[in-house]
């Protein structure tokens, strides 16, 4: 997944509920080695990264701004 942070000055912290990503390429750079295994990243206003997952089990999975608060305004999506 692509996540880009649009801001204009909020950092989100992307957050998957139920399982982690696999490997995170933070600020989109996709040359350098990935972290792995991470369960949040910081995404910085007008930044973006990578993420890459592999769900173990099937199921609908939240992509959500850890700060919660903005679930209500629409940063939320789901896996399935």
């Amino acid at each position: 997944i692509y996540f880009g942070n649009a801001g204009p000055n909020l950092i989100s912290s992307l957050h998957l509920i139920g399982s982690c990503f696999d490997k995170v390429y933070r600020e989109g750079d996709i040359v350098s080695p990935p972290a792995k295994f991470v369960q949040t990243t910081l995404v910085p206003a007008g930044g973006a990264t990578v993420v890459d997952m592999k769900m173990q089990v099937p199921g609908n999975f939240a992509l959500v701004d850890h700060s919660i608060n903005r679930i209500d305004k629409g940063a939320v999506g789901f896996v399935k």
